[in-house]
Protein backbone atom coordinates (compact mmCIF):
# COMPACT_ATOMS: atom_id res chain seq x y z
CA UNK A 1 0.00 0.00 0.00
CA UNK A 2 1.32 3.19 -1.12
CA UNK A 3 2.13 5.65 1.76
CA UNK A 4 0.08 8.13 2.38
CA UNK A 5 2.56 11.96 2.73
CA UNK A 6 1.04 13.94 5.72
CA UNK A 7 1.65 17.60 5.04
CA UNK A 8 1.74 20.75 7.31
CA UNK A 9 1.48 23.99 5.70
CA UNK A 10 3.52 27.20 7.35
CA UNK A 11 1.25 30.55 6.17
CA UNK A 12 -2.09 30.92 5.01
CA UNK A 13 -1.75 34.65 3.49
CA UNK A 14 -2.09 35.10 -0.10
CA UNK A 15 -0.16 32.72 -1.86
CA UNK A 16 -0.25 30.35 1.64
CA UNK A 17 -3.96 29.76 0.92
CA UNK A 18 -3.47 28.38 -2.81
CA UNK A 19 -1.14 25.74 -1.28
CA UNK A 20 -2.92 24.51 1.17
CA UNK A 21 -6.04 24.35 -1.27
CA UNK A 22 -3.62 22.36 -3.76
CA UNK A 23 -1.71 20.36 -0.67
CA UNK A 24 -5.36 19.22 0.49
CA UNK A 25 -6.24 17.46 -3.10
CA UNK A 26 -2.60 16.21 -4.11
CA UNK A 27 -2.92 12.69 -4.88
CA UNK A 28 -0.87 10.71 -2.25
CA UNK A 29 -0.60 13.46 0.19
CA UNK A 30 -2.44 14.62 3.21
CA UNK A 31 -2.97 18.52 4.40
CA UNK A 32 -3.18 17.45 8.68
CA UNK A 33 -2.32 21.46 10.25
CA UNK A 34 -1.88 24.90 9.02
CA UNK A 35 0.30 27.08 11.01
CA UNK A 36 -0.89 30.69 10.83
CA UNK A 37 -0.19 33.51 14.29
CA UNK A 38 -2.67 35.56 13.25
CA UNK A 39 -6.87 34.85 14.31
CA UNK A 40 -8.52 36.08 11.02
CA UNK A 41 -6.27 34.29 8.87
CA UNK A 42 -7.07 31.11 10.80
CA UNK A 43 -10.73 31.66 11.14
CA UNK A 44 -10.65 31.85 7.26
CA UNK A 45 -8.76 28.58 7.17
CA UNK A 46 -10.93 26.63 9.18
CA UNK A 47 -14.01 27.32 7.01
CA UNK A 48 -12.04 26.75 3.89
CA UNK A 49 -10.33 23.34 5.46
CA UNK A 50 -12.73 21.89 7.98
CA UNK A 51 -11.09 18.64 9.62
CA UNK A 52 -7.64 20.46 9.24
CA UNK A 53 -5.63 21.37 12.51
CA UNK A 54 -5.10 25.33 13.05
CA UNK A 55 -1.55 26.09 14.78
CA UNK A 56 -1.45 29.50 15.88
CA UNK A 57 2.61 29.42 15.54
CA UNK A 58 5.65 27.15 13.78
CA UNK A 59 6.43 26.29 17.11
CA UNK A 60 2.97 24.38 17.49
CA UNK A 61 3.16 22.84 14.01
CA UNK A 62 6.30 21.22 14.38
CA UNK A 63 5.59 20.07 17.99
CA UNK A 64 3.07 17.73 16.17
CA UNK A 65 4.12 14.19 15.85
CA UNK A 66 1.61 13.45 12.84
CA UNK A 67 3.29 15.38 9.94
CA UNK A 68 6.45 14.18 7.68
CA UNK A 69 6.56 17.36 5.27
CA UNK A 70 6.01 20.86 5.90
CA UNK A 71 5.47 23.61 3.23
CA UNK A 72 6.66 27.04 4.01
CA UNK A 73 4.60 30.06 2.06
CA UNK A 74 5.38 32.72 4.75
CA UNK A 75 6.96 36.03 4.13
CA UNK A 76 10.33 35.77 2.09
CA UNK A 77 12.52 37.14 5.26
CA UNK A 78 11.56 34.39 7.49
CA UNK A 79 12.17 31.71 4.48
CA UNK A 80 15.60 30.40 5.73
CA UNK A 81 15.15 30.08 9.62
CA UNK A 82 11.74 28.17 9.31
CA UNK A 83 13.29 25.91 6.86
CA UNK A 84 16.45 24.76 9.35
CA UNK A 85 13.77 24.24 12.04
CA UNK A 86 11.78 22.33 9.70
CA UNK A 87 14.62 20.46 8.30
CA UNK A 88 16.27 20.06 12.30
CA UNK A 89 12.83 18.40 13.31
CA UNK A 90 13.36 15.87 11.01
CA UNK A 91 10.62 16.71 8.46
CA UNK A 92 10.84 17.27 4.70
CA UNK A 93 10.75 21.17 3.46
CA UNK A 94 9.38 22.22 0.32
CA UNK A 95 9.95 26.57 0.81
CA UNK A 96 8.77 29.05 -1.50
CA UNK A 97 10.45 31.03 -3.73
CA UNK A 98 13.17 32.42 -2.57
CA UNK A 99 14.86 30.16 -0.52
CA UNK A 100 16.25 33.19 1.16
CA UNK A 101 17.26 37.13 0.87
CA UNK A 102 21.02 36.44 0.89
CA UNK A 103 23.64 33.53 -0.30
CA UNK A 104 24.82 32.94 3.29
CA UNK A 105 20.98 31.72 4.46
CA UNK A 106 20.84 29.51 1.22
CA UNK A 107 23.75 27.85 2.34
CA UNK A 108 22.81 27.38 5.62
CA UNK A 109 19.49 25.50 4.68
CA UNK A 110 20.76 23.13 2.36
CA UNK A 111 23.60 22.32 4.71
CA UNK A 112 20.68 22.01 7.77
CA UNK A 113 18.81 19.80 5.35
CA UNK A 114 21.58 17.67 4.21
CA UNK A 115 23.19 17.23 7.85
CA UNK A 116 19.07 16.02 8.86
CA UNK A 117 18.56 13.62 5.39
CA UNK A 118 15.47 15.23 4.82
CA UNK A 119 14.58 16.14 1.60
CA UNK A 120 14.83 19.86 0.52
CA UNK A 121 12.55 21.46 -2.63
CA UNK A 122 12.81 25.32 -3.49
CA UNK A 123 9.45 26.72 -4.67
CA UNK A 124 10.63 27.49 -8.29
CA UNK A 125 6.50 27.55 -9.53
CA UNK A 126 7.72 28.29 -13.11
CA UNK A 127 9.58 25.17 -13.54
CA UNK A 128 6.50 22.95 -13.20
CA UNK A 129 4.63 25.34 -15.54
CA UNK A 130 3.63 22.96 -18.96
CA UNK A 131 3.73 25.38 -21.13
CA UNK A 132 7.60 26.08 -19.84
CA UNK A 133 8.00 22.74 -20.32
CA UNK A 134 6.77 22.95 -23.57
CA UNK A 135 9.47 25.81 -24.55
CA UNK A 136 12.13 24.23 -22.77
CA UNK A 137 11.93 21.17 -25.71
CA UNK A 138 11.09 23.54 -28.10
CA UNK A 139 14.23 25.27 -27.69
CA UNK A 140 16.29 21.84 -27.64
CA UNK A 141 14.27 20.52 -30.92
CA UNK A 142 13.96 23.65 -33.01
CA UNK A 143 15.25 26.93 -32.14
CA UNK A 144 19.35 25.72 -32.54
CA UNK A 145 21.70 27.98 -30.01
CA UNK A 146 20.39 30.70 -28.24
CA UNK A 147 21.31 34.04 -28.77
CA UNK A 148 19.11 35.41 -26.70
CA UNK A 149 16.41 34.91 -23.96
CA UNK A 150 14.28 38.19 -22.98
CA UNK A 151 11.83 37.78 -20.09
CA UNK A 152 9.41 40.65 -18.78
CA UNK A 153 7.22 40.91 -15.61
CA UNK A 154 5.30 43.26 -14.95
CA UNK A 155 1.86 44.27 -13.08
CA UNK A 156 0.57 47.33 -11.33
CA UNK A 157 0.69 45.25 -8.09
CA UNK A 158 1.59 44.93 -4.35
CA UNK A 159 4.51 46.72 -3.46
CA UNK A 160 6.33 44.81 -0.60
CA UNK A 161 8.13 46.46 2.45
CA UNK A 162 10.34 43.11 2.74
CA UNK A 163 11.77 42.28 -0.53
CA UNK A 164 12.27 44.46 -3.51
CA UNK A 165 11.01 43.20 -6.87
CA UNK A 166 14.55 41.45 -7.74
CA UNK A 167 13.80 39.26 -5.19
CA UNK A 168 9.92 38.68 -5.43
CA UNK A 169 9.45 38.37 -9.29
CA UNK A 170 12.90 37.63 -10.20
CA UNK A 171 13.56 34.22 -8.77
CA UNK A 172 10.80 32.87 -11.50
CA UNK A 173 12.57 34.19 -14.51
CA UNK A 174 15.81 33.55 -13.29
CA UNK A 175 15.06 29.69 -13.10
CA UNK A 176 13.38 29.61 -16.53
CA UNK A 177 16.91 31.49 -18.24
CA UNK A 178 18.84 29.00 -16.63
CA UNK A 179 17.15 26.19 -17.53
CA UNK A 180 16.96 27.43 -21.19
CA UNK A 181 21.29 28.38 -21.60
CA UNK A 182 21.58 25.20 -19.44
CA UNK A 183 24.74 26.82 -17.77
CA UNK A 184 25.76 30.14 -15.01
CA UNK A 185 26.05 33.13 -16.36
CA UNK A 186 29.74 34.74 -16.30
CA UNK A 187 28.15 38.09 -15.46
CA UNK A 188 25.21 39.87 -14.32
CA UNK A 189 24.61 43.56 -14.39
CA UNK A 190 21.38 45.27 -12.96
CA UNK A 191 19.61 48.94 -12.88
CA UNK A 192 16.86 49.63 -10.63
CA UNK A 193 14.76 52.45 -8.72
CA UNK A 194 12.89 52.61 -5.95
CA UNK A 195 9.65 55.07 -6.49
CA UNK A 196 7.23 54.01 -4.02
CA UNK A 197 9.30 52.99 -0.57
CA UNK A 198 12.91 53.87 0.04
CA UNK A 199 15.11 51.28 -0.60
CA UNK A 200 13.03 48.48 -1.81
CA UNK A 201 12.53 48.91 -5.76
CA UNK A 202 9.89 48.38 -7.54
CA UNK A 203 11.65 48.29 -11.15
CA UNK A 204 14.51 46.61 -12.27
CA UNK A 205 16.23 45.91 -15.26
CA UNK A 206 18.88 42.63 -15.54
CA UNK A 207 20.87 41.31 -18.69
CA UNK A 208 23.22 38.20 -17.93
CA UNK A 209 26.05 37.21 -20.26
CA UNK A 210 26.69 33.62 -20.85
CA UNK A 211 29.53 31.74 -22.40
CA UNK A 212 29.31 31.71 -25.73
CA UNK A 213 27.86 35.21 -26.13
CA UNK A 214 24.11 34.49 -24.91
CA UNK A 215 22.71 37.29 -23.41
CA UNK A 216 19.56 37.35 -21.28
CA UNK A 217 17.47 40.16 -20.14
CA UNK A 218 14.55 40.52 -17.46
CA UNK A 219 12.61 43.48 -16.91
CA UNK A 220 10.64 43.67 -13.69
CA UNK A 221 7.99 46.11 -12.23
CA UNK A 222 5.28 46.60 -10.07
CA UNK A 223 4.91 50.05 -11.74
CA UNK A 224 3.40 48.95 -14.93
CA UNK A 225 -0.47 49.13 -16.45
CA UNK A 226 -0.20 46.00 -17.78
CA UNK A 227 0.02 42.96 -16.70
CA UNK A 228 2.80 40.92 -18.69
CA UNK A 229 4.17 37.48 -18.41
CA UNK A 230 6.40 37.19 -21.41
CA UNK A 231 9.64 35.12 -22.59
CA UNK A 232 11.06 35.78 -25.57
CA UNK A 233 13.75 33.41 -26.85
CA UNK A 234 15.76 33.81 -30.12
CA UNK A 235 17.70 30.81 -31.31
CA UNK A 236 20.03 30.38 -34.75
CA UNK A 237 17.01 28.38 -36.27
CA UNK A 238 14.38 29.97 -35.19
CA UNK A 239 12.23 32.17 -32.32
CA UNK A 240 9.79 31.26 -29.70
CA UNK A 241 6.99 33.60 -27.46
CA UNK A 242 5.52 32.08 -23.97
CA UNK A 243 3.29 34.78 -23.51
CA UNK A 244 1.48 33.20 -20.25
CA UNK A 245 -1.62 35.92 -20.36
CA UNK A 246 -2.83 34.08 -23.43
CA UNK A 247 -5.68 31.98 -21.91
CA UNK A 248 -5.01 29.64 -24.81
CA UNK A 249 -2.44 29.79 -26.91
CA UNK A 250 0.42 30.67 -25.06
CA UNK A 251 3.33 29.14 -27.09
CA UNK A 252 4.12 30.70 -30.92
CA UNK A 253 7.01 29.35 -32.69
CA UNK A 254 8.51 31.75 -35.50
CA UNK A 255 10.35 30.16 -38.30
CA UNK A 256 12.18 33.38 -38.57
CA UNK A 257 16.30 33.72 -38.95
CA UNK A 258 19.10 35.60 -40.23
CA UNK A 259 22.09 33.63 -41.99
CA UNK A 260 24.49 33.98 -45.11
CA UNK A 261 25.89 31.59 -47.23
CA UNK A 262 26.12 28.28 -46.03
CA UNK A 263 24.79 28.67 -42.97
CA UNK A 264 27.54 31.68 -41.68
CA UNK A 265 27.08 34.72 -40.19
CA UNK A 266 28.46 37.56 -42.59
CA UNK A 267 28.37 41.43 -43.10
CA UNK A 268 26.52 43.37 -46.19
CA UNK A 269 24.48 42.34 -48.81
CA UNK A 270 25.15 38.46 -48.11
CA UNK A 271 22.82 38.10 -45.13
CA UNK A 272 19.80 36.77 -45.48
CA UNK A 273 16.11 37.34 -43.52
CA UNK A 274 13.54 34.48 -43.43
CA UNK A 275 10.16 34.46 -42.32
CA UNK A 276 8.24 31.69 -41.95
CA UNK A 277 5.26 30.15 -40.61
CA UNK A 278 3.98 30.95 -37.03
CA UNK A 279 3.05 27.05 -35.28
CA UNK A 280 1.18 26.92 -32.00
CA UNK A 281 1.88 24.34 -30.35
CA UNK A 282 -0.85 22.78 -27.71
CA UNK A 283 -0.04 22.94 -24.05
CA UNK A 284 -1.69 21.16 -21.17
CA UNK A 285 -4.12 23.49 -19.26
CA UNK A 286 -2.47 22.45 -15.81
CA UNK A 287 -2.10 24.31 -12.83
CA UNK A 288 1.65 24.73 -12.30
CA UNK A 289 1.06 24.92 -8.28
CA UNK A 290 -0.01 21.43 -8.63
CA UNK A 291 2.39 20.32 -11.35
CA UNK A 292 4.61 21.40 -8.05
CA UNK A 293 3.16 20.04 -5.14
CA UNK A 294 2.50 16.50 -6.94
CA UNK A 295 6.09 16.45 -7.76
CA UNK A 296 7.37 17.32 -3.84
CA UNK A 297 5.08 14.80 -2.74
CA UNK A 298 6.47 12.27 -4.82
CA UNK A 299 10.04 13.06 -4.07
CA UNK A 300 9.40 12.58 -0.39
CA UNK A 301 7.65 9.16 -0.89
CA UNK A 302 9.90 7.46 -3.42
CA UNK A 303 13.25 9.39 -2.09
CA UNK A 304 13.71 11.54 -5.45
CA UNK A 305 15.53 14.33 -5.95
CA UNK A 306 13.29 17.10 -6.39
CA UNK A 307 13.83 18.91 -9.82
CA UNK A 308 14.27 22.52 -8.47
CA UNK A 309 16.31 21.49 -5.28
CA UNK A 310 18.29 23.42 -2.64
CA UNK A 311 21.38 23.81 -5.38
CA UNK A 312 19.08 25.15 -7.63
CA UNK A 313 17.89 27.65 -5.11
CA UNK A 314 21.78 28.49 -4.23
CA UNK A 315 22.30 29.30 -7.73
CA UNK A 316 18.89 31.48 -7.82
CA UNK A 317 19.63 33.50 -5.02
CA UNK A 318 23.61 33.73 -5.84
CA UNK A 319 22.60 35.33 -8.86
CA UNK A 320 19.87 37.34 -7.60
CA UNK A 321 22.61 38.94 -4.40
CA UNK A 322 24.74 39.77 -7.26
CA UNK A 323 22.22 41.49 -9.28
CA UNK A 324 21.38 43.74 -6.26
CA UNK A 325 24.75 44.55 -5.61
CA UNK A 326 25.11 45.41 -9.37
CA UNK A 327 21.98 47.83 -8.84
CA UNK A 328 23.85 49.38 -5.91
CA UNK A 329 26.51 50.27 -7.70
CA UNK A 330 24.74 51.76 -10.66
CA UNK A 331 24.35 48.89 -12.82
CA UNK A 332 28.59 47.62 -12.67
CA UNK A 333 28.89 43.99 -14.00
CA UNK A 334 29.19 41.53 -11.32
CA UNK A 335 30.59 37.97 -11.03
CA UNK A 336 27.76 35.99 -9.50
CA UNK A 337 30.32 33.20 -8.06
CA UNK A 338 32.09 36.16 -6.30
CA UNK A 339 29.25 37.05 -3.85
CA UNK A 340 29.66 35.72 -0.75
Amino acid sequence: MTKVIRLGVLGYGAWGRNVARVAASTPGGRLVAIGEHRAEARRQATQRHPGVILCDSAEALLARNDLDAVLIATDAPSHADLAVRVAASGRHVFVEKPLSLNPSDAHRVVAAADKAGVLLQVGHLMDYHPAVEALAQIVAEELGPIRCVAAQRLNFGKVRSDENVLFSLGPHDLSIILRLFGQEPESIAAQGAAFVREGVEDLCFVTLRFPGGGIGSMHLSWLDPHKVRRITVVGERKMAVLDDMEPREKIRIYDQGVSGPNGYWVYGENLAMRSGEIRVPPVPATEPLGVEIAHFVECVREGKTPRTSGAEGIAVVQLLAAAQTSMRADGAPVTPKAQP
